[in-house]
């Protein structure tokens, strides 16, 4: 007798690099943390937290199945892919700005007063690349991978992406005193929207089928394959 076949679900591949970048960032952030580690693994703590987020990225653009879109392809098409691309770009853009963050500190530690200043170009990619994302989710059902965008997913980042745009704003370096604008700004939305991006990471799943394994199930597709 054949046996259903039946479906689980998984966290998805990508979403391991977000998770734990995520982390990162959130704990970067604590200020009982950045004292006990001091500014250099502070900083070091935010550059590994950024290349988590492209590793997941990458993943997401290239391995999840996405291609550059055609002209056949369909509006929701389009929006998913150029959503993952924006977004891999807004990571590479806090590579660097993490990156530069991490080499003021081994040069001078005491110029390091946040361990992060967010990448206003990284933050805006972020922006644009969720809005993407919520209109892909509206026409969920003309993706390849219905499971790849989800309502509270997207809702979940955008709001991560707001956030981490407020500590963009908190991080603006007046020109006048060589000073952050609000270092409370930067520490608020950045906690923050890695909290939002850690929960968005973790809800999302994909689903995964398994067939029936008994000798009699195999026959049966293998008579009909032929």
């Amino acid at each position: 007798m054949r046996q259903p076949r039946t479906r689980t679900m998984r966290l998805r591949r990508e979403s391991w690099g977000f998770a734990v970048g995520s982390v990162f960032f959130a704990v970067g952030v604590v200020p009982w943390y950045a004292e006990a580690v001091g500014p250099l693994w502070d900083a070091a703590t935010f550059f590994a937290g950024s290349v988590f987020f492209t590793m997941a990225g990458f993943i997401q653009l290239a391995l999840s199945g996405r291609r550059p879109p055609k002209r056949s392809s369909s509006p929701a098409e389009f929006a998913d892919w150029w959503s993952a691309a924006i977004q891999f770009a807004g990571t590479l853009l806090f590579n660097v700005s993490t990156a530069a963050v991490l080499v003021r500190t081994i040069q001078d530690a005491s110029a390091a007063s946040t361990g992060w200043r967010p990448d206003a170009w990284g933050s805006a990619a972020f922006l644009v690349s969720s809005v993407l994302a919520l209109v892909a989710a509206s026409r969920r059902h003309e993706l390849w991978d219905a499971d790849a965008r989800t309502a509270h997913g997207t809702w979940l980042n955008m709001a991560g992406s707001v956030a981490f745009g407020y500590s963009a704003v908190g991080a603006y370096v007046v020109p006048a005193t060589g000073d952050i604008y609000n270092a409370a700004w930067v520490n608020i939305g950045t906690f923050v929207g890695a909290v939002c991006f850690f929960l968005a990471a973790v809800l999302a799943r994909r689903s995964i089928g398994s067939e029936p394994s008994d000798p009699a199930s195999l026959r049966d597709r293998t008579h009909s394959a032929e």
